[in-house]
């Protein structure tokens, strides 16, 4: 079965860097899939959208993967190490199970509290178990992002 292209949002408005660079090795060794990173805006990057329409299959606080009616599923996980924030300092506005449309938000956090807590606040964005080959950048490299706006695209 070929699913037709999957164009990913960005979740947050920032900053668009490698996943390669995301200093944590689960993501910069593309161990769970490819795809890109956003250093999130401290003023603008605090609300989290959905970057794909589907259905919400896990949701934390500091992460969420949403699964698409091609069976193809993205995750995004808010800042490094905030697993241990044990949800404190995230507001969820969705729930687990929940049908979501692209650029609805789902979060809001505030990245700024995170980077002075002594966390990374960026955010990996994943082609969850996706091939290196069938993903393309649609945002550049160090170049600004808006929540919403096309991040990457899905083959």
């Amino acid at each position: 079965m070929s699913a037709a292209p999957l164009t990913v949002l960005s979740p947050v408005t920032g900053t668009v860097v490698e996943l390669a660079d995301v200093d944590d090795p689960v993501f910069s060794a593309g161990l769970v899939g490819p795809g890109l990173a956003i250093t999130p805006d401290e003023a603008e990057g605090g609300l989290v959208s959905a970057p794909i329409s589907g259905t919400i299959a896990k949701l934390h606080p500091h992460a969420f993967v949403i699964l698409h009616e091609s069976g193809r599923a993205v995750l995004v996980h808010l800042g490094i190490n905030t697993v241990q924030l044990a949800g404190e300092g995230f507001t969820l506005h969705v729930a687990q199970g929940d049908e979501v449309h692209r650029g609805a938000t789902l979060i809001s956090w505030d990245p700024a509290a995170i980077e002075a807590g002594g966390r990374s606040a960026v955010c990996p964005v994943v082609a969850l178990e996706g091939k290196v080959d069938d993903v393309t950048p649609l945002a550049e490299i160090g170049t600004w992002v808006a929540r919403g706006e096309d991040l990457l695209i899905w083959e």
